[in-house]
């Protein structure tokens, strides 16, 4: 199989829906606990479209059907067990306009693969800004652990995640939880498919009603086309109707080493 060639066509059929459809979300992954080697940076894309969402402002934040939403992340591996990510998220609506949002910033540390762990620990936090007109709280605060396992040709991972408002509507509403998780599958050593969810159940200490849930899930493939390329592509749907009920998201990520020949190796053999 020509893996080039079944990359580029992901590429463009996610491309192609992108362009026609768009999306609320700046950030729909479910990260994993490892950490690439020292003096590693990773440049992602993330590339999220809503094709069925709310067509009107609500609380004073624009509409989000038919956004497609670009967010750039760069991460970089201190050593093996810290990191750090910066995001910056941006929106093209569908009046065409483009707009800046705002910028996150996610330390994160990591039980090291030398500990020989039997499951993948990491502790992950994010703090930052978003403009008014693109959500009700404009300073916002997560505490992220990361669970994960490899099991043969399965992998799984859960993301019991800890949020909060430090500026905005919601800031009453005190520590919010909400659980992502992932299970996939290897079809062969360059391809996986599996199921992505994302949940937003209300203050940790009492869950909102059923029916104002956020369940949002997404059937996925990775791509691993070498050590230095990741691409993720998922379509998705809320069934409660909660959130934006279909959903595009497209990852393409780049590492680059600048590190001695031995980190440079150990990202070789990825």
């Amino acid at each position: 199989m020509d893996y080039r060639r079944l990359a580029m066509l992901v590429v463009l059929v996610g491309l192609a829906v992108l362009v026609s459809h768009a999306q609320d979300n700046y950030e729909i992954q479910v990260y994993g606990s490892e950490i690439d080697p020292p003096g590693t940076t990773t440049l992602e894309l993330h590339s999220n479209f809503t094709a069925q969402g709310r067509t009107t402002s609500r609380e004073g934040v624009v509409p989000t059907n038919h956004a497609l939403h670009e967010t750039i992340e760069v991460a970089h591996a201190f050593s093996d067990s810290f990191e750090t990510g910066i995001y910056l998220f941006s929106t093209v609506q569908s009046d065409g306009g483009w707009h800046f949002v705002g910028s996150h910033i996610r330390p994160r540390v990591t039980v090291p693969e030398a500990w020989h762990w039997p499951l993948g620990l990491s502790l992950g936090q994010e703090i930052g800004y978003q403009r008014r007109q693109f959500s009700e709280n404009t300073w916002t605060y997560e505490l992220q652990p990361i669970l994960d396992k490899k099991v043969g040709r399965w992998y799984v991972a859960f993301n019991p995640t800890f949020d909060r408002a430090l500026h905005g509507a919601d800031v009453h509403r005190g520590w919010e939880f909400s659980p992502n998780a992932k299970v996939s599958f290897d079809f062969t050593k360059k391809i996986a498919g599996g199921l992505e969810y994302y949940g937003s159940l209300g203050p940790a200490t009492e869950f909102i009603a059923l029916a104002h849930q956020y369940h949002q899930f997404f059937p996925s493939v990775d791509l691993d086309l070498s050590p230095k390329w990741e691409v993720n592509f998922g379509v998705g749907w809320d069934p409660n109707h909660s959130s934006d009920h279909m959903m595009v998201k497209f990852i393409l990520g780049r590492r680059f080493s600048w590190g001695g020949k031995r980190d440079r190796d150990k990202l070789e053999e990825k």
